[in-house]
């Protein structure tokens, strides 16, 4: 079965925490992002992302490429997720979950982590962030 093809963007807010977001009807956190439209490049398929999902505009060409994953999918059962990951790189503050964002929460990924993340955050990307 092929993988979900997606891209991924790291926020950080001034504390250092990684935004997380909860779409509406599952229950695992992951960070802002999702899969692409056509002859979007994965850079620009995080930054639409994130616009879409918790209103911060960001300018793909600004973001700091963290490497292709593979992991199990959050919310496909026995599916797996193929992940560009992105950093953004400044700060940020003002973000409000849209579209199909149910909720958001900032994470300290110094903290003992919650047990409702996604497998592509819990597994791959956190530990790349120390």
């Amino acid at each position: 079965m092929e993988p979900i093809r997606v891209s991924a963007l790291v926020v950080r807010d001034p504390a250092g925490r990684v935004l997380t977001v909860r779409k509406r009807g599952t229950e695992r956190f992951m960070l802002v992002g999702g899969k692409p439209e056509p002859g979007e490049t994965p850079a620009e398929t995080a930054a639409r992302e994130c616009a879409e999902e918790v209103g911060l505009r960001v300018d793909a060409g600004v973001l700091v490429a963290l490497g292709r994953h593979d992991a199990a999918a959050a919310n496909e059962p026995g599916q797996r997720v193929e992940a560009h990951v992105f950093a953004h790189p400044d700060p940020v503050t003002a973000v409000a979950p849209a579209g199909e964002i149910a909720e958001l929460r900032w994470l300290d990924p110094g903290a003992p982590l919650p047990d409702d993340l996604a497998p592509l955050l819990e597994h791959h990307v956190l530990p790349l962030l120390g």
